[in-house]
């Protein structure tokens, strides 16, 4: 079964990236970045989470493999400040922080196409109520 180390690499080798190029995008040393692939060191969710950004790819299938590859190509995750403020609040997982921005951006996409207001913190608090409160 192919480990974590072996689907970075899996992706980093179809964007034609070498090693020295994906540590430089993801902010970390080559040389963790290899013990990483090579399956000698275990990496952190923040360092995995870099790394997923830099290659476009979903944390889900870096750790599972259960994403399709063909989505490697797919905007890199931003939590804003205030979103990530209201997560610390609501004591909410990445998994369940993922889910809130999803929500939100379902909502903002079935809208009209006039201009939203940003999200405060506490409007970040709000929809996870409201959604709580429809969907239990």
């Amino acid at each position: 079964m192919p480990s974590v180390g072996d689907r970075i690499r899996e992706i980093r080798e179809a964007q034609r990236l070498t090693q020295d190029q994906l540590a430089e995008k993801a902010d970390i040393s080559k040389g963790f970045l290899s013990e990483i692939e090579n399956g000698k060191r275990n990496v952190s969710s923040e360092y995995l989470l870099r790394v997923a950004n830099a290659l476009c790819a979903s944390v889900d299938y870096l750790l599972r493999g259960t994403t399709d590859v063909s989505n490697v190509n797919k905007e890199p995750v931003v939590i804003s400040p205030e979103l990530s403020d209201a997560a610390q609040r609501l004591n909410l997982s990445y998994a369940e922080t993922i889910e809130l921005l999803e929500a939100h951006r379902s909502v903002i996409a079935r809208r009209s196409m006039k201009q939203s207001k940003p999200f405060s913190k506490d409007d970040w608090v709000a929809l996870h109520k409201a959604i709580k409160q429809v969907f239990g």
